[in-house]
């Protein structure tokens, strides 16, 4: 169990493609052979980088330029991924608002729930049935340090993450034995599009390379603990301590502490 040689007339879909994270799992699954599906909003982006990686590798990469926040436009590329033979899902589109929820767009609060946890939920349900049929499969989806601990300043998000932690791992746990598998990547910072989306461009980078990592080094641990079959992958010593505190240690403590990085995330973000 866990991700093997690609399989005939399979394909591998990665959402949050145009960037990031995303963009390295499309590269590292296409340098194994994978036929790709790329699903993000920036269409001229995903052509170029279909294009790159089809002529680099051989593989077929066709592109998807859909908001995923967008039930509508979510519920026709669910249904053609149920007609479709999915080998890989990757679940790695995100987005995150940062500020005290009172302050916040209303809107765009929406739009994170709906990206960060319902796509989630949505694409999963939509290829799951085809995997377990075949006996065959793998899904990953991208959580977050932040689910493992309450977040003052960013707490719609947290909440998002806490979500896809939670059914990610009971997934994998559903799954055993039946030749599908899941995965869920829990990253600390990373150096990806993801703060620039946000508005809060000043924080990326911030503490050096023994906080931050890059979306490569994410992505290749993440597939290795996919072809593994594993449960859960935090990338870097620097999150996985964190991982530990953010789970056990008291929330009296916690809370405040949390409150106040995230406001100087903010502030950091307009420099």
């Amino acid at each position: 169990m866990g991700l093997g040689k690609p399989e005939a007339g399979a394909i591998a879909v990665v959402t949050g493609a145009s960037s990031g994270i995303g963009e390295w799992l499309a590269r590292l699954l296409a340098a194994r052979g994978h036929n790709l599906l790329l699903v993000a909003r920036r269409r001229e982006v995903l052509d170029r980088l279909g294009a790159e990686l089809a002529a680099a590798h051989g593989i077929k990469a066709e592109v998807g330029a859909v908001d995923l926040a967008d039930r509508a436009a979510r519920g026709e590329l669910c249904a053609e991924l149920g007609r479709r033979k999915v080998q890989v899902l990757c679940n790695n589109a995100g987005y995150v608002n940062w500020g005290l929820i009172r302050d916040l767009d209303p809107a765009s609060e929406r739009m994170v729930v709906e990206l960060d946890t319902v796509a989630v939920h949505d694409l999963t349900l939509a290829v799951l049935p085809g995997m377990l049929a075949r006996g065959s499969g793998v899904i990953e989806m991208t959580g977050s340090l932040a689910g493992m601990q309450p977040m003052p300043g960013c707490a719609t998000y947290a909440a998002c993450k806490a979500f896809v932690n939670s059914f990610c791992e009971s997934l994998h746990g559903e799954l055993q034995g039946t030749g599908v598998s899941c995965t869920l990547l829990a990253p600390g910072p990373v150096r990806t599009g993801l703060m620039d989306a946000s508005g809060i461009s000043g924080v990326d980078g911030v503490g050096g390379s023994l906080v931050w990592m890059t979306p490569e080094r994410v992505a290749r641990d993440t597939l290795r603990a996919m072809e593994r079959g594993r449960r859960v992958i935090v990338p870097g010593a620097f999150a996985k301590v964190n991982a530990l505190s953010g789970r056990y240690a008291p929330r009296a403590l916690l809370l405040p502490l949390l409150k106040q990085v995230s406001a100087q995330v903010v502030r950091r973000g307009g420099g």
